[in-house]
């Protein structure tokens, strides 16, 4: 692996080309560390910074690609490494004037560092919005978010395995990689208050809500009371109540819970 690359200002290396700090691609910057090499970009609008890497595409596509037909893409590959080994590697450099094979051998491949030992993984960055909840979407699955950031864009890291959040530079959370249509909650995200309703835990609800004083009910409607006054278990009355909404949904099986307990004591 070389030391340094030294590439032209395409988007997917550089994100902002400047002079004296340059600002570069979240997921190539990590690809750079990985392998270990520095990035040092071409300036802009200056070709005669690398003008011989320029002029030997040049001199590949005369003199491999022109008038061949290949049959797939491996038989490319071998031929052009016989190419590049009998053809290419021996010829008298125009200005060298020397074989560039054996000045490969002798100059450079002794300053290049070890070969990758398996593929890089790409990872994907996006800077999703913390919605009211507390979560942000990422890949189309949610993941929870700690601190008070409700509107806030953040950044996330995604790769195969996990979800790294980070804002203003720092790592927020790492959660592990759902698939889309999922979400993880890591409890200890979520105000107290909150977690219970978040988790869609009802059994939860219905304990701190018989751990309170008693509140009258509010916005009930007649399915609540009717349930109430048949004595019907908690998990009846949910399926009685027939709104969308599962607040209210959850607000009768807590009630209904409560009138249960009060009349049958244990």
């Amino acid at each position: 692996m070389f030391a340094v690359a030294v590439p032209d200002n395409l988007k997917p290396v550089v994100d902002q080309a400047d002079r004296t700090d340059p600002r570069f691609n979240d997921a190539f910057r990590e690809y750079a560390q990985a392998r270990d090499f520095v990035i040092d970009p071409a300036r802009v609008r200056h070709p005669q910074d690398k003008p011989r890497v320029e002029r030997a595409v040049q001199y590949v596509r005369g003199n491999f690609f022109a008038g061949e037909t290949f049959l797939d893409l491996a038989d490319c590959r071998a031929r052009a490494e016989r190419w590049c080994s009998q053809v290419a590697g021996t010829r008298i450099h125009g200005s060298t004037r020397a074989r560039p094979a054996e000045v490969f051998a002798a100059e450079e491949a002794p300053r290049l560092g070890p070969a990758p030992d398996g593929p890089f993984t790409i990872p994907g960055f996006t800077k999703p919005k913390v919605a009211r909840d507390r979560h942000v979407e990422v890949a189309r699955a949610l993941y929870s978010v700690p601190g008070e950031l409700i509107g806030v864009h953040i950044v996330a890291r995604a790769d195969a395995t996990t979800v790294k959040l980070y804002h203003r530079g720092q790592l927020l959370k790492v959660h592990p990689r759902q698939e889309p249509g999922r979400r993880h909650t890591d409890p200890a995200d979520l105000p107290s208050e909150v977690s219970a309703y978040a988790l869609r835990d009802l059994d939860g609800l219905a304990r701190r809500r018989l751990r309170t004083p008693h509140r009258r009910l509010r916005r009930s409607g007649p399915r609540t009371s009717l349930a109430l006054d048949q004595d019907a278990p908690p998990q009846l009355c949910v399926d009685a109540d027939r709104t969308r909404c599962p607040r209210r949904r959850t607000r009768v099986a807590i009630s209904a819970a409560r009138a249960s307990t009060a009349r049958h004591p244990p």
